[in-house]
Formats: C-alpha cells, structure tokens, sequence
C-alpha cells in the first residue's frame, strides 16, 4: 500500500468533508464535564450511517453530563457489501469529546493551511482532529467496507485526569488491541513510554488574627505552605522526573493572619517506584514545615495515583502495526517517550494494549492552538492503514 493507493480510496468530497467536520466540531463547546452537546453531534453522524451506540453510565461517576460512547463496524467485503462471515481482527479507535477550558469563542478559520480560531483562545483540536477524522473513517468503510471489525470509543472528562477513561469498563471491548490519536507532535511518532502520575494535595490550617494589631496570636498558613513549598525539590529533577506545585491558594484579607492555606503538586516519572517515593516526601515536607516553631499549625493531605505509567515494546503487535501503517503512508516512525498523559495509559491499566500516536496539532491548550490541513488528511491515511496493516496480522492475536 502506498500513498497514491490511499488517495485514491478516500476521495475529494471526503476530504473535504472531514475538514468541514472538524470545523463544526470545534464550534460546539465541550470543556471536561460538558461534552452533552458534542456527543450528541458524534451520536447523530454515526446513525445516520446506520451505526448503533451505546452510552455507558460514567457521566454520572465522573460528574460530566455525558457518559463513554462506544459504537462497533463490523468487517464487510468491499466487493458483496456483506458482513465478512471469517473470524476477524478487531481494532479500537479512541478520542475524547472534551478539552481544556474555552479562553474565548471558538471560530475556526483557515490561514496559510493551517486551521485556527479567530479569537485568542484554544481551537479544540485536542481532540477534535482525531473526532473528525474518526467519523470520516467511519463514513468511508460504511460505504466502501473495512477488512476487519472497528469498534470507535469516544471518552469524557480525557483532560480531567482520564476520568472518563478510568471509568469505562475495557472488558466491553472485543478488539485486539486499539489506538488514540491523542500527542501533539509530528506525525510519525509512535509513544511507547509514558510516566506514572500523583496528585498531590495539602490543606493548611492555623489561626486568624488581625496583622496589625495582635499578628502574635495567630499562626499562618500562608506561611506554613510556603515553608513547604521552600523546602520541595521542584522541576525537572533527572531525565525521568519531574515535579510541580501547580496551585496554592488561602488568606481572606491583607490585615488577617492566614488561617488556611491548600497547594495542590504533581509528580510525574517513568519510574513508577521513584514517583511514589517523592508523593511521599511532598507530603513529609508539608507536614514538617507545618510543625516549625514559626507555622505551628495542622496539616491534612491527600495523595492520589492519577494514571499509570507504561513501556511499550517495539515487538507488540499494535505496535508493530502502527509502525507498518506509517511506513504505508510515507512516514518514517519515530518511538518515543512522552511526559504527557492520554486515554491510552487508562485503558492499558485495565490490560487493553493501546498505542498512542501523534496528530500533528501544535500548541495544545494555549492560544494559537492549530493543525494543517495536510495533518487532518495524513490521520485519515494513517488510520485506513491501520485498518489494513491489522488485517495482515496473522494468526490473530488473542487480548
């Protein structure tokens, strides 16, 4: 299979189609905990091709007005338009409805290539490129089959710590193995290495007193957290590690001595064991700084393992497909660590093999957030060649 195979399944209309797509999606707002109304429009594409889907119940576990949706195309000859009677391989395609927090309207506008919004805010194409290119897939092997079954999961809450993600039960699940197109990256990389995740949080508490009239009677907590925060290693501490005091918040008014104060820290590590050990010390630095002579006060904390980290091995069939698919498509595949998390450390937790594969999308989460529209082409390329490469596995490998 090479490119001009490729384009000349997937067509003009359907190119253009999953532009216009796109667009339309990133208009629909979805921050984390409010993606009703785009899962209503990923709802309503895939029954018009006739595609049932079926919503789970984690809106209400993991408090979005929406739940998981999953959806299944079974394999179907190109040729008789028939469901293939042979056993087939099953591959799962995942992105998630939701993103970051809106700094402003979303309207996409196409500049120099590049799809961008109008106002200075994010564009949504985390993960609204991979939506789009996923609905279009869906439209092409509806009509034109697939060699084998497809199942699509769209998740909520992915920018919240994986929860929607981390709530789905992966048994459902008949496919082999699965992929996101989830990393902000060029095209062609492959995450086969991602870290282990804490969250760490310290609620302060001391005692109020006026600052100018008796600041000796009380005891602040402002204090005590920055004592702690002080003493903390903080940033990138080796190839492998890094460490973030992300919030801190407390006081009432400029003349009270603080009576609470609460910071919440991330560790980040590919080394599972070396992440829990500096959760741990966090919480040893706050409540030592909350027993100095100068804080005196309490100090309750809470430690969380947010997602699990994971290595891949090159000789992995997902992996080995991803690497196949890219080559078909003319792109050299690049194995890499990343620092970042996505829908693919949640499923691999419950032992479902999910890669994570770059979208081309550049500046995620931030103003001037964009993707090409060569990009938005190259995922559709990718993602039929995923299909095909799967295919060609053989014998089939068993989850």
């Amino acid at each position: 299979m090479n490119a001009g195979t490729l384009e000349s399944r997937v067509g003009t209309l359907e190119r253009r189609y999953l532009s216009g797509t796109f667009a339309e999606l990133c208009r629909i707002e979805s921050p984390s905990g409010s993606e009703r109304a785009c899962a209503e429009r990923v709802i309503a594409e895939l029954r018009a091709l006739g595609i049932k889907v079926h919503e789970d119940d984690a809106g209400a576990l993991v408090h979005s007005d929406c739940g998981n949706l999953l959806a299944r195309i079974p394999a179907k000859s190109p040729s008789s338009g028939s469901p293939e009677h042979r056993p087939s391989r099953s591959v799962l395609l995942c992105a998630h409805l939701d993103t970051v927090p809106l700094q402003a309207p979303v309207e996409p506008v196409l500049l120099d290539g590049f799809w961008e919004n109008e106002n200075e805010g994010i564009l949504g194409a985390d993960n609204k490129a991979a939506i789009a290119v996923i609905l279009t897939l869906a439209r092409h092997i509806s009509r034109e089959g697939s060699p084998v079954d497809v199942e699509l999961l769209f998740t909520v809450r992915e920018e919240s710590s994986l929860a929607g993600a981390r709530a789905f039960d992966a048994a459902r699940l008949q496919s082999d193995f699965g992929y996101v197109f989830d990393h902000a990256s060029p095209i062609g990389e492959v995450i086969v290495d991602s870290p282990t995740h804490y969250r760490i949080e310290a609620a302060f508490r001391g005692a109020a007193a006026h600052a100018g009239i008796r600041p000796e009677d009380g005891r602040s907590a402002i204090l005590a957290a920055a004592r702690a925060v002080a003493s903390m290693q903080l940033g990138r501490l080796d190839a492998e590690t890094t460490v973030n005091v992300g919030t801190i918040a407390g006081g009432s008014a400029i003349n009270v001595v603080p009576e609470h104060c609460s910071l919440l820290a991330e560790v980040r590590s590919f080394d599972a064991q070396r992440a829990e050990a500096l959760a741990g010390e966090i919480v040893d630095r706050a409540h030592e700084a909350a027993n100095l002579p100068e804080c005196e006060c309490d100090v309750d904390t809470s430690v969380q393992r947010t997602f699990s980290g994971y290595r891949l091995s090159a000789s992995e069939p997902a992996v080995q497909v991803a690497r196949a698919a890219l080559r078909a498509c003319g792109h050299e595949p690049v194995l890499r660590a990343s620092g970042g998390a996505s829908d693919a450390n949640a499923l691999l937790a419950q032992g479902f093999h999910t890669v994570n594969l770059a979208n081309g999308t550049e500046r995620n989460h931030e103003p001037g957030e964009r993707v090409s529209v060569q990009a938005l082409d190259e995922m559709l390329d990718i993602a039929l060649a995923l299909l095909d490469q799967a295919a060609a596995l053989s014998p089939r490998t068993a989850r």
